[in-house]
């Protein structure tokens, strides 16, 4: 069980700090950086001997998320929404108030702002210019250190590979899919998918890579549709039994193009989708897709940002969110 000296020592400070910021007493002359210290700390050992479950309500020191998406866009995208809602409920479980700004708006920080979390994915003159309020900065879906801070993404290669397995085990070889690419929201950066990357380094692995099967288009509904057509159009009856598809919105326009086509789903095409967001479960047949836990990815996010501003360390650190596979009714 933790004790007083557990905490001043984590703290760096003497065993009566902690017991007269424990009790409330306000007669203490300390900063309020030092108090929020403490009562994490003591949080984080599971210390009970005090009123307050988590950080003292009175203290409200404050976050900056920041977006990569407009406030439209994130409107049409449940992965980048879900995240910020994990984000936005455990920094009030922890006492900090938020503030939010999307990538259309000037960062213009309130006074008590103790650090930023950035969700998305920045061009390195972006990374620079959030360094420049010299805060502590975590991001979230974006692999930043080699930047030189803490990032929280999701465990995209192992997703893939086991989506590409489960294929593999129901006897399908030749294995297509439907990839996006982006760009920062500066436009200054291509960005490489991560699951292109490790769909196409992994089926050459296995030596059934076929790049007559890849087709890459915009994060869309309309994409995902145009591409599937150009699909049928392109191989007709040496069209894939299975696609793997980078992610929610482009599985559906996909498979209003298999449909419309009179290709059924999943006996002549099955599909494996990516996010798992509520619109897998809105469509017929539902899509099988890789559930991927967002609103933790913005909870750890917080936790990180926290552990910092409560006990700084030089280490950096890497946090990637295992995935499920969810198997519904779009694959055989």
């Amino acid at each position: 069980m933790a004790t007083l000296k557990d905490i001043a020592t984590l703290a760096h400070v003497s065993q009566a700090t902690v017991s007269r910021v424990l009790n409330e007493d306000h007669s203490l002359s300390v900063g309020e950086d030092t108090k929020h210290r403490i009562l994490t700390i003591a949080d984080q050992l599971g210390y009970s001997k005090h009123k307050s479950k988590t950080n003292l309500p009175k203290i409200k020191q404050k976050i900056a998320v920041y977006q990569w998406y407009s406030q439209q866009e994130e409107l049409d995208d449940l992965y980048y929404y879900s995240i910020r809602i994990g984000l936005e409920n455990r920094a009030r479980l922890l006492g900090y108030d938020l503030i939010r700004f999307f990538n259309t708006d000037n960062i213009i920080l309130d006074v008590g702002t103790v650090g930023i979390i950035a969700i998305g994915k920045f061009s390195n003159q972006q990374i620079k210019d959030l360094e420049k309020h010299q805060l502590p900065l975590v991001f979230v879906d974006s692999d930043t250190l080699t930047s030189g801070h803490h990032c929280v993404t999701t465990d995209f290669e192992h997703s893939v590979m086991r989506a590409v397995d489960y294929f593999i085990d129901k006897g399908f070889q030749d294995i297509g899919m439907i990839a996006g690419e982006e760009s920062t929201s500066d436009h200054s950066q291509l960005l490489i998918d991560q699951r292109f990357r490790t769909f196409k380094n992994y089926t050459s692995e296995l030596g059934i890579y076929r790049p007559e099967y890849m087709f890459v288009g915009q994060f869309s509904t309309q994409s995902g549709y145009q591409l599937m057509k150009e699909a049928i159009d392109s191989l007709k009856e040496d069209l894939p039994k299975a696609f793997f598809i980078a992610n929610d919105t482009l599985a559906v326009g996909a498979l209003k193009a298999l449909q419309e086509a009179n290709i059924p789903v999943p006996t002549r095409v099955s599909l494996i989708s990516f996010n798992d967001t509520p619109i897998t479960r809105q469509v017929f047949p539902s899509l099988s897709s890789i559930t991927v836990y967002t609103e933790e990815m913005g909870s750890i996010a917080v936790d990180i940002l926290n552990k910092q501003l409560v006990q700084p360390s030089h280490g950096l650190t890497l946090t990637k969110i295992a995935t499920q596979l969810t198997i519904r009714e779009s694959t055989l």
